[in-house]
């Protein structure tokens, strides 16, 4: 299982160290980049979610290629 924490910045050494200590976790930081891309797919599945459900409005594809 994969757990994405968000951490604050002054805690982040004592919260590597505690999890490294346990000989059955993997913990490795996420690269700004890489959060970045995390945060913002995590916004997208929210929004399409969001669309199906029927709480948001959808936008036309033609109107999407538009925009780009």
């Amino acid at each position: 299982m994969k757990i994405l924490l968000d951490i604050k910045d002054e805690k982040v050494g004592f919260i590597l160290e505690l999890l490294n200590n346990f000989k059955f976790v993997k913990a490795r930081p996420l690269t700004p980049y890489s959060a970045e891309v995390l945060e913002g797919l995590k916004e997208a599945v929210e929004e399409v979610n969001q669309i199906k459900a029927g709480k948001q409005k959808g936008q036309p594809l033609s109107e999407f290629l538009d925009e780009l």
